[in-house]
């Protein structure tokens, strides 16, 4: 019997926990069409006991701030240093970015990914207790936009020495769970690493779904803070480059054939461009399908931008915040082709917008789940892929809709537009202007350039029936979570992603006063990172939106207005004494202030053209029906009390049952 000498073991390195997770994190990379990016390209953090010592260590040995041993960097970002004791290596950097609220930390890094295509994301460091719980909003956002982010709470201890320990959740029937697991139902992915070799399958699955355009979305890894801190032999294998090819998936045969079929038998089809467009890079290909057989495309929040304003096809957004144009097309469809799209109730109008007894739905999506809703023909595959094959296919066989067809809907389109100049006009220089208005100056204002982000209230309605878009990335409003306090930091994530490009864009948080005071804090983050971030802030003393909708409803605007109290208990006093304004400087920015009409053209020219965060300010005037925007063109559904004393509520029910008689189910 032969025996084989000794061999040598495997290399290692030892590092804690958390050490090796962020040198893990540095070397991973996506892939996509040939080009590579950085998967996890920075970490946002805010320190407490259960992440301080662990990851907060780590970061600091990943190359931020003051180190020990070698510490000297690169030219081009990475570090040459002792690897604790491992020899001398350069290795990649981890970048630390400072936020100042968890939930604005998770969606600074949503902003950040949706403008890098969802190729690079960053990672989210909290401690436990209230840290992690903070989580929650955020990755619910990310994971219902489909947009990648890595959380990294502290947990508690995995070894028990002592319970509770502070911050601790007591589960009587449960000794594993924590507060942490508040994020399973919000995240994609969710590991707890409760022994240091149990990071590198948790690590490989949760990069796996974060490059995943099927699968991505919020990927938590509670990292007990006991843990972090433990030392592990860790294989160097664990820390190669990785790259993970983000794919392009083609539609199958049969699906493509039915797809074309259904396209070449229908004489009104209508496209219904969602995010899923945007995501796949896929504009380019959309233009090129509607050169080739001129159905016009309507756009969901999240696709707007799919093409130019000014595109013959695009026919604006649709459902209850569309267009006339659009949702007058959707009424009378006998196709409607959904490319990347959900089909919220926003879009689909509660069920009550696609009308025509004979429409049928196509739908092009890299989801399966999405591609068959609606009782759909499914082309489940990536969008620019399956449009590539539509259009090639389509090509050979001579389809193309009917002229009268395209006539009318551009000729409804122009009589659409003439509404949004008569929106946006301000007539008089010295008055105060109303929201859309503010929006019109705006207009004339911008550039491809320039990047607009919202995300709650009144003015994502305003902006989808409204705004010119002129870029495909230009119109960023997450309408998928309609977050609140989502605008400022998501800009801060998406000026990150554009920092790097030869000249800064503009980019714009438009915010009004409810959204303000949901979560102004990371002005602090801009002044610090001296991101020059365009925030403009619209005072109207209360929450329009929801002021609107509960008098459509019976609410009769109660609870909506930032008003004193009455002597009767309501809230119909004189306006609160709030200065936004001062407080947005007392973080650190530069305020302007405008009164007028003219005052906030001259305002937003000057914010434009700012090198450092700045901000402008004005108070708008309640519109009438001549200088409001277009009233809502379809239905959406908010149950009213079926029974109630007060008119208001009673007449409201009238309307509704009136409504919902006219929903159906699309099978």
């Amino acid at each position: 019997m032969s025996r084989t000498g000794p061999r040598n073991p495997p290399p290692t390195r030892r590092l804690t926990t958390a050490q090796a997770l962020v040198a893990f994190l540095a070397r991973q990379y996506t892939e996509r069409d040939g080009r590579r990016h950085r998967l996890i390209s920075a970490t946002w953090g805010i320190f407490g006991h259960g992440n301080v010592a662990g990851i907060g260590q780590a970061l600091v040995e990943a190359g931020n701030g003051t180190r020990n041993g070698d510490g000297t960097r690169n030219g081009d970002g990475t570090r040459n240093g002792n690897g604790n004791g491992n020899g001398n290596r350069t290795r990649p950097r981890m970048p630390y970015l400072q936020g100042r609220n968890e939930q604005a930390m998770v969606h600074a890094a949503v902003g950040y990914a949706r403008q890098s295509g969802r190729l690079s994301a960053h990672a989210v460091t909290t401690s436990i207790g209230p840290g992690a719980t903070n989580l929650v909003t955020g990755a619910a956002l990310a994971t219902i936009n489909h947009l990648p982010v890595l959380l990294l709470p502290g947990d508690t201890f995995a070894t028990r020495p002592a319970d509770p320990v502070l911050q601790q959740l007591e589960v009587p029937y449960a000794g594993d769970v924590s507060v942490n697991d508040c994020l399973r139902p919000v995240s994609r992915y969710f590991d707890r690493v409760t022994r240091p070799e149990a990071l590198i399958p948790a690590a490989l699955q949760a990069m796996r779904v974060l490059a995943d355009p099927a699968e991505t979305g919020a990927v938590t890894l509670a990292l007990p803070q006991d843990v972090q801190a433990e030392a592990y032999d860790w294989p160097e294998e664990f820390f190669a480059e990785r790259v993970w090819r983000v794919r392009r998936p083609a539609p199958d045969t049969a699906e493509l054939e039915a797809a074309v079929r259904a396209v070449r038998s229908a004489r009104r089809p209508l496209i219904v461009a969602g995010g899923g467009v945007r995501h796949s890079g896929a504009e380019e290909t959309l233009a090129a399908f509607t050169a080739a057989t001129r159905i016009p495309v309507a756009s969901t929040q999240a696709g707007k931008g799919a093409l130019r304003h000014d595109h013959p096809a695009d026919v604006g957004g649709i459902g209850h915040t569309g267009t006339a144009t659009a949702d007058e097309l959707a009424r009378t469809a006998d196709l409607v082709i959904g490319i990347g799209t959900r089909y919220t109730d926003f879009t689909t109008a509660s069920g009550t917008l696609f009308k025509n007894p004979a429409v049928r739905f196509l739908n092009l999506n890299i989801t399966g789940f999405d591609a068959h809703k609606l009782a759909a023909l499914p082309l489940v595959a990536d969008a620019r892929t399956g449009l590539e094959a539509l259009t090639s296919t389509l090509a050979g066989r001579g389809y193309r809709i009917d002229p009268a067809y395209e006539t009318e809907y551009t000729g409804a389109k122009e009589a659409w537009e003439e509404q949004v100049e008569a929106s946006f006009t301000t007539p008089d220089p010295t008055a105060r202007p109303t929201q859309t208005q503010v929006l019109g100056l705006l207009d004339t204002l911008v550039t491809e350039e320039d990047i607009l982000i919202n995300a709650a209230g009144s003015l994502p309605g305003d902006l989808h029936k409204l705004w010119r878009t002129r870029s495909r990335d230009q119109y960023h409003v997450e309408y998928g979570y309609s977050c609140m306090g989502y605008e400022i930091p998501a800009a801060i994530g998406v000026l990150l992603a554009t920092r790097t490009q030869e000249r800064p864009r503009p980019v714009w948080a438009l915010v009004g006063d409810g959204t303000y005071l949901m979560n102004p804090t990371e002005i602090v983050t801009a002044v610090q990172e001296d991101l020059p971030l365009k925030l403009l802030i619209l005072q109207n003393h209360g929450y329009a939106s929801i002021g609107g909708l509960s008098e459509a409803v019976g609410g009769e605007r109660f609870g909506t207005a930032y008003r004193h109290r009455d002597p009767d208990g309501g809230f119909t006093g004189p306006p609160l004494p709030v200065d936004l304004a001062a407080n947005a400087a007392s973080l650190g920015m530069r305020v302007l202030r405008a009164a007028t009409v003219d005052d906030l053209g001259k305002a937003l020219a000057e914010a434009r053209g700012a090198d450092g965060p700045t901000c402008v300010y004005v108070e708008t005037e309640t519109p009438d029906t001549v200088s409001g925007p277009p009233p809502a063109q379809a239905w959406w559904d908010v149950p009213v009390a079926e029974t109630a004393s007060r008119p208001a509520a009673v007449k409201a029910r009238e309307e509704y049952d009136r409504r919902v008689a006219a929903r159906r189910h699309h099978l």
